[in-house]
Formats: C-alpha cells, structure tokens, sequence
C-alpha cells in the first residue's frame, strides 16, 4: 500500500507498507489517522520492527509474563490498537483492557480486534480526558504506550495519580516510548536539534520556521499535544505523588536503559537509519555503564507501588 500526495510539499510520516489487513480494517484506520499517517498505524502493528520489538521488550526486561496470567493489564490511551494486540498476544492469558477516548481511534482498534479475533481483550471509551470509565477496576500492570507525552501539564498532574489508584499494591505502572525530555534531538514532533533546551515561545518560533512536520500557523498548545515535551523518570515520579520505585531492567541480559532502547528500538532497525542507531548505541551503552547516564531518545519507565 502506498500513499502518493497530490502537493508534493505535504508531510507523509511514511509512504508505503505491506498489510494482511482486511478492507475494512485499512478504511477504519484511514478514518482515524489520515492519510499522511495511515501506512505509519498500520506499521505499528504488522511491522515486526517497529513497535513491537521495544514494547514487547519494555515488559518482559521488567516482569516475567508467566506471573502475568490471570492478572489484569490497562493499556491506557490505546489509541487505534497497535499497542493493545501486540500485548494481547504477548499476554494471551492475561485480561487486557484498552481505554481510549477518540471515538476514530477506538473504531480502528475494534477492527484490529476483530480482525484477530482476539478473546482477552476489552475495549471501553473514557467518559472525558480526565476520567475512567467506570467500575473499572484494579489492575496489577497499567501501560502507557506513546501516551504521556502527548498529556498536557495539568493533565499528567491529574491522570497520572487517578492511574496509580487503580493500581494493586506491588503492581506496575509501564511507560514505554516516551521521548526523554532532554536529548539533543527532538525527534517525535519536529526532528529539529537543540529544540528540547530552548524555552516555550522560541521552540515554537522554531518548529513553525524550520519543521517540515510542523505547520506554519500551529500554537504552541498543539505542539505540547502533539508531543514535543517528553518526558523524564523524575518527572513522571513527581506526578503520581506517591510513595513509589523505579525498577530497572534485569531481565534477558539488559542492565539498563541504554541496553534496553538499544535492544529495543536499534538492533532491529532497517533502511538509511539502521547502522547509525546501532553505532550509536553502542557508545549509549557504553557511556550509561561507566557514568549511569542513559543518553538515549526514547525511555522505558517502570515504576512499583510500593507495599
């Protein structure tokens, strides 16, 4: 499948794909994403080196899934789905339920359900952004899937603390695929350098200007919906407000967050971009063991309720 553009200027995030997907799953998709992203959502899903080798990674360095089975898992801001059949079949006996609250986005993920027939899987609208549906329940592993960047200030303040209430004792709250605040490059929103240290007018007199993402007549409110603030372990930390500990990778041979976005995002990937990742996480690796400092552009965050 490919997209072609009537304005050759316009922004496609990527042009062609490969898809098993069913008509209706693509027009679902379509619906919800648009154009520019359409081939980018369906990736997330079939693409076996995109999403799913650092989220399916971002649980198990953490947790065994065998202790999963028979537990509940909440794939909050699920979005169109990707991230919830993935889990779903990483996770075949555990319950999983996907929140989301763009009715598009919630059609598209039904239809990846259904196209998968999937039977672990519950998919619930959210009443309001700040707000869960209800009698929900608890859960012992809450995800976050490319979700917390794209929270505005006020909204991480209030999410974040209604999330971990609904977490059991001794869960974990997973935050995966969050660009880390303050990496040289800010490659979700804009792809422009330096952007991350630059105070809010600036940065956004700087995407409007020099961003082929961005558009020229964009607010600064967008961008922060869009994702251009990322986020950092301390600063997710600070929004729960409560007793809490980060747990670091140790599972599968990963030591820590380099190794782990290494692994994740870099050994697997393909095309111009491939041997520069892993070159460059190498020397990650390499910096995080002899300083403790994780240089990398995205974070994996998991975090326990304390007993």
């Amino acid at each position: 499948m490919t997209v072609i553009a009537k304005d050759p200027k316009a922004y496609i995030h990527r042009v062609t794909c490969v898809t098993f997907y069913t008509d209706e799953v693509i027009r679902a998709i379509l619906e919800a994403k648009g154009a520019a992203y359409v081939c980018d959502e369906i990736a997330r899903d079939e693409d076996p080196n995109y999403v799913k080798p650092h989220l399916e990674l971002a649980v198990t360095a953490h947790l065994d899934p065998k202790k999963l089975a028979g537990k509940r898992l909440l794939d909050f801001g699920c979005g169109a789905g990707a991230s919830t059949v993935i889990l779903a079949r990483l996770l075949p006996q555990t319950e999983i339920v996907g929140v989301e609250l763009d009715d598009k986005n919630l059609q598209a993920a039904k239809a990846r359900i259904k196209f998968y027939a999937l039977r672990n899987v519950t998919l619930l609208k959210s009443p309001a952004g700040d707000k869960l549906p209800k009698d929900i329940g608890s859960f012992e592993l809450v995800m976050l899937s490319a979700v917390y960047e794209h929270l505005l200030p006020n909204e991480r303040k209030t999410l974040l603390p209604m999330l971990w209430s609904h977490l059991k004792t001794g869960g974990v709250m997973l935050f995966d695929e969050t660009p880390w605040r303050w990496f040289p490059v800010e490659t979700h929103t804009t792809g422009l350098p330096f952007i991350n240290y630059k105070p809010d007018w600036f940065a956004l007199w700087c995407a409007r200007t020099f961003s082929k993402r961005v558009d020229k007549k964009t607010t600064w409110q967008s961008l922060l919906r869009d994702g251009i603030r990322g986020g950092t372990a301390r600063g997710i930390m600070r929004d729960i407000g409560a007793p809490a500990e980060i747990l670091k990778p140790r599972r599968l041979g990963i030591r820590n967050q380099a190794d782990l976005w290494m692994r994740g995002y870099a050994d697997k990937s393909i095309g111009f971009s491939g041997p520069l990742k892993r070159i460059y996480a190498y020397f990650a690796s390499l910096i995080c063991r002899l300083t403790g400092m994780a240089i990398v552009p995205y974070l994996t965050v998991a975090i326990k309720k304390s007993i």
